[in-house]
């Protein structure tokens, strides 16, 4: 008899252990399904913003102005803007010439949504090897980035409308006072 007791004691035991093990896997794979749940809205929210800066999209084709001192220098060039990965960024690429030819700016930006902060971050990299992190900020009807420089501040304002991509740089050194340096006027063509 006590060995019958012995044995169910074991058999006990082990489905204790069985339904322990159930359980913990079954709220490692809840908590799994609710990781994965948060990441699809996620990336559903995410898609949602970047449909707000999808008139971006495109090949854009004009001239433009740029002063630097007393030298003013005028150029032609191309943004080309591509959704990429589902529609989580837009990837950025600008390439302008001067009436020789020569190319005077060339540039790759990343813009993507942050749905944590929500921001839209702008990351620049330049051809002369410099590169940086901006916000793009959504305005009534227009976008603006910007940044400081040890003399003052510097914003570009880009209007898209009827298929033209109008964008001015300013610069101010006290935040009130607005200097524009840069000015360019784009067309779609594709």
């Amino acid at each position: 008899m006590s060995q019958i007791y012995k044995t169910r004691g074991k058999i006990s035991i082990i489905i204790v252990y069985m339904i322990r093990k159930f359980l913990l896997t079954t709220i490692v794979l809840f908590a799994g399904f609710m990781v994965i749940s948060a990441q699809d809205n996620s990336v559903a929210l995410q898609q949602a913003e970047m449909k707000k800066v999808e008139n971006m999209v495109g090949q854009w084709k004009g001239p433009g102005w740029i002063q630097q001192g007393a030298t003013r220098e005028t150029f032609t060039g191309t943004e080309t803007v591509q959704r990429k990965i589902d529609g989580l960024a837009l990837l950025i690429e600008g390439k302008f010439t001067n009436p020789e030819g020569k190319i005077i700016h060339e540039t790759l930006a990343v813009l993507s949504y942050d749905t944590k902060n929500s921001k839209y971050p702008f990351n620049t990299y330049l051809a002369s090897g410099r590169s940086g992190q901006y916000e793009l900020k959504l305005m009534a009807d227009s976008y603006e980035w910007g940044f400081q420089t040890p003399a003052g501040t510097i914003r570009y304002t880009i209007k898209i409308a009827n298929d033209v991509w109008f964008e001015t740089g300013e610069f101010s050194k006290d935040g009130k006072t607005w200097m524009k340096f840069f000015e360019m006027k784009l067309e779609k063509v594709k």
